[in-house]
Parts: structure tokens; sequence; C-alpha cells
């Protein structure tokens, strides 16, 4: 009797001992559980109150377990690639934002300063349409009114009357020919090319391009602009991020000794 009192206690030890070690490890998995849901441990009135819906749920997952009407291997599958991918997702979303920071992005930007330089002119144009449609004679035709336009602002007439009286391009006609200031390759490559070619006050000869035969007056000379910090931030942020993704993917694609031999990690 005395050794049957002794194994029932010991028994009933380890029976305590088990309940309290589940009671803790589902402790520890309702406040973790909290604390995704951003809930204070102190709100014990919510506490209370999501324990019981926790609980439940619990419950009804255990239930749907005891039934045939799914397919667990297939639930197991499912279960097991979102897992993955949650953790593929959390890892990166801490490392990136430890890897890219402002200050990072800051001195990316000073690095690389001239990347982000672009020019511009303040420019005048008469223009005198041409089309794909177009035949030769009628091609002629616009080049020979251009050639008209530019003889008589050689001849001393001023730019911007002729602009007005002859140019094709209506809206910067009212203008007096006006463009405004144009950053280059705004809009054309032959366009870029002639005006950042020339000087302030110079008066070009008529030049051909996919809108027609131009004639251009620089009225500011070029200038080089640098793109502002705040106006890039997003892409090179988004830059960064993408590169060292990359670059941690494969590094942690070679850590693992699990991973096929054949597979071959993207560089």
């Amino acid at each position: 009797m005395k050794y049957i009192s002794v194994i029932t206690l010991v028994a009933s030890v380890l029976i305590s001992s088990c309940n309290q070690q589940q009671s803790s490890t589902d402790k520890e998995e309702f406040e973790a559980y909290l604390k995704l849901k951003r809930v204070s441990l102190d709100d014990q009135t919510r506490y209370e109150r999501l324990r019981v819906e926790y609980d439940r749920r619990a419950a009804l997952a255990v239930a749907t377990l005891n039934t045939e009407l799914l397919d667990q291997v297939l639930i197991d599958a499912e279960i097991e690639e979102f897992r993955k991918e949650l953790l593929i997702s959390r890892y990166f979303e801490k490392y990136l934002n430890d890897a890219v920071t402002d200050q990072g992005i800051q001195n990316y930007y000073s690095n690389n300063v001239d990347d982000y330089k672009t020019r511009k002119a303040q420019v005048s144009h008469i223009l005198f349409r041409v089309n794909p449609g177009m035949d030769e004679t009628e091609r002629q035709v616009a080049l020979t009114k251009a050639s008209e336009a530019h003889s008589k602002i050689t001849s001393g007439e001023d730019f911007a009357s002729v602009a007005k009286t002859m140019s094709e391009d209506k809206v910067s006609a009212a203008k007096g020919g006006s463009l405004g200031w144009i950053n280059d390759g705004a809009i054309s490559k032959a366009f870029s090319e002639k005006i950042f070619a020339m000087q302030k006050d110079q008066i070009s000869e008529p030049f051909l391009t996919d809108y027609g035969f131009h004639i251009v007056k620089i009225d500011e000379g070029q200038q080089d602009v640098v793109k502002p910090l705040e106006a890039l931030k997003g892409d090179i942020r988004y830059q960064l991020r993408s590169e060292s993704k990359k670059a941690e993917t494969k590094r942690l694609l070679e850590s693992v000794s699990y991973l096929p031999e054949k597979a071959e990690v993207k560089k």
C-alpha cells in the first residue's frame, strides 16, 4: 500500500507539472496573440473579451479536425506555405527597414548627384508643321515659309513679331514664340541637340524635327539643374531596397545546407 501511495503521488506531481507547463505555454501563446493585435496586457476588459473569443475559435478549429469534410493533408500544406511566406515577409520587412535608412538614402544621393543633373534653356521658336502624310512638294512649301521667316528676322524684324504672325504653333505664337524653360530631351532629340549647342540670343536657321521646321532663339542660355532629394527619395528608397533584398536573398540561400546543389541562386 505504501508503494502504491508513492506511485500515485509521483503520478500526480507529473500530471500537475504537465498541466502547469501546458497552461504556461497557452498563456504565452495568447499574450503573443494580444501583441499581434496590439492590445495591452493591462487592458483587462479587452483581455477577457479576446480570451473568450480566442478560446472559442481554438475549440472550433479542433472541432473541424474531427470532421471528415476537409482534406487535412491539403490544409497542412497550405498552412506550411503561409508560414514560409509569413517568415520571409516579416524577415525582409525588418531587414530592409534597418538596411535602407534616410541617412543611407542621403548618402547615396550625395555620392551619385551627377546622375540627377539635367540641363535646361529658355527658348522661343517659330514652327512650320510637317507630317508623314505630306509629299515632297508640301514639305518644300513648309521649308520655304521657314526660310522666309528666317530672312525677315535676319533683316532686322523682331523675332516675337514674326512668331506671332507666321508660326503654326498657335499656343507659343501668342507669346511671341516663347516655349519657356525646356529640359534636355523634353521635346525631341533633334530639338535638344540644336538648342543645347547654341548660345544666349543666338537664332538658328530652319531645322527639321518630327514636328516640322523650327527657327529657334535662345532667350536664356543653358543651366544645369539638380533634381532635389525630396523629389527622388521614393525612387532611391525603392532602388536600394530592391538591391538589398536581392543581395540578402542570395546570402540566405547560400547559407542553408539543404539547398539543392543544382539550384541556381539568381544574382
